[in-house]
């Protein structure tokens, strides 16, 4: 039990209403082009890290923020804190808006949220001794001068975290830990000012495997013995099946599913939320285990795809999803460096000639054939590669395939931008269970 919350308990409200609330927050990142363009201050577009996230952080509970890397749950993590600045939407935290405080006021409501980030090598000030690095806080926000108290204090922490007798370690340097005993000294640090709320960011995922589960318990046990809430970013599903109470998927800087960890698990309903489960490794040798991941790679957080961002690697994408220019000229590279050397391959491939023109994105494709071809003769060629992979999702798409005039004419259905939506336990955001026709 946290000291204050045993003096004055809070009100039933206040238990009740969420610690965070984050609405249509969004993270941007400027890009500079050419040194011509930065000679005049122009940017070349945006790294969209976190792109439009609406969600609650309950009191006391752990939310476990889990994508691959690049999907954005590190920027969403950091602009909480304020270590990133966000670009439109609001941050509330225990009933204040945060995102457009001046950094000076800022330093409070570190004080009540703090973070334990990932590599605790780099967490330390190698020149500090571990006394020094867990009493800084106290310095820093200039909360304990005295020197005989801040050790005591720090002693005590210390000992919390399991780094006893303190004594062995208060005047030792981060060079003499081990991997596990720094990042005991980081979480001891992140609490000595006993906040409300931790952002644990891939706190495990640097450490040996021996001590992961230990460092896991460790930070439990914190959170019931600190009333703690904790928003836990990783990309491992395994750890956060055993530490969250909620879960949230998150790609390319979106939520695309959010729920109570167990109904996650018993019941994914999102296709990239079932391929983060089918990629977690199986122990035993004898079980057979399903692993049809996602094809591709994760898109470009600068140019996303249209509609949903996770419909060119989807195995069940259809009509609705946001078929483009780009997927067509993602089909054919990935046709021909799949059938590179076969028969028809080449002619081919001097039959579309240049494919720049499909790199901006649109549903509506207006496709000139090269010099000497005729658009007939692409339509056909199309044709014929549909025939070849019926199943292939990118063709649901497809509503018009046409020679027109000088150019080939090929119209998606209008990409439709899914919205997280409930659907049993949880929240989802794919047309599957959305509102658009299927």
């Amino acid at each position: 039990m946290r000291p204050e919350a045993a003096e004055l308990p809070p009100e039933p409200e206040a238990a009740a209403s969420p610690l965070v609330s984050i609405r249509d927050l969004r993270t941007y990142y400027s890009i500079r082009g050419s040194f011509a363009d930065r000679l005049v201050g122009r940017e070349a577009g945006v790294v969209r890290a976190v792109d439009g996230v609406s969600l609650d952080i309950r009191r006391g509970e752990v939310l476990g923020l889990v994508g691959e890397s690049g999907s954005g749950k590190t920027t969403l993590g950091r602009t909480l804190l304020g270590l990133a600045r966000a670009t439109s939407g609001n941050v509330d935290f225990e009933g204040q808006e945060i995102t457009r405080l001046p950094e000076r006021e800022f330093r409070a409501v570190r004080r009540r949220m703090q973070v334990v980030f990932q590599d605790p090598h780099a967490s330390l000030n190698p020149a500090m001794t571990i006394g020094q690095s867990v009493g800084h806080p106290f310095q820093i926000h200039g909360l304990e001068r005295n020197r005989d108290r801040l050790r005591l204090r720090v002693s005590e922490m210390l000992e919390r975290v399991g780094l006893a007798p303190a004594e062995a370690y208060l005047d030792k340097y981060p060079s003499d830990l081990s991997g596990g005993q720094k990042q005991r000294a980081v979480i001891a640090r992140a609490l000595i000012l006993n906040p409300v709320m931790l952002v644990a960011d891939e706190p495990v995922s640097m450490l040996d495997m021996s001590v992961r589960a230990k460092i896991l318990e460790l930070l439990l046990a914190l959170k019931h013995d600190f009333d703690l809430t904790y928003l836990y970013i990783t990309h491992d599903l395994a750890t956060a099946r055993f530490f969250c109470d909620r879960i949230a998927i998150m790609y390319l800087g979106r939520i695309v599913e959010i729920g109570p960890a167990a109904a996650i698990y018993a019941d994914p309903k999102h296709p990239y939320t079932r391929a983060l489960l089918r990629a977690i490794p199986e122990p035993d040798p004898e079980r057979a285990v399903p692993r049809d991941l996602p094809r591709g790679e994760v898109p470009d957080a600068a140019r996303p795809p249209l509609g949903c961002h996770f419909h060119p690697r989807c195995p069940n994408a259809f009509e609705p999803c946001g078929w483009e220019s780009r997927d067509l000229r993602e089909l054919l590279e990935a046709r021909w460096a799949r059938d590179a050397g076969r028969e028809g391959v080449e002619e081919e491939e001097a039959l579309f000639g240049d494919l720049s023109a499909l790199d901006v994105p649109s549903p509506e494709v207006r496709f000139p054939p090269p010099r000497g071809r005729r658009p007939e003769e692409i339509v056909a060629a199309l044709e014929r590669i549909r025939s070849q992979d019926p199943g292939e999702p990118f063709w649901k798409g497809v509503e018009r395939l046409e020679a027109q005039d000088a150019h080939v004419r090929l119209d998606f259905h209008p990409p439709n931008d899914p919205r997280l939506e409930r659907t049993g336990e949880v929240d989802v955001a794919c047309h599957l269970y959305g509102s658009a026709p299927r």
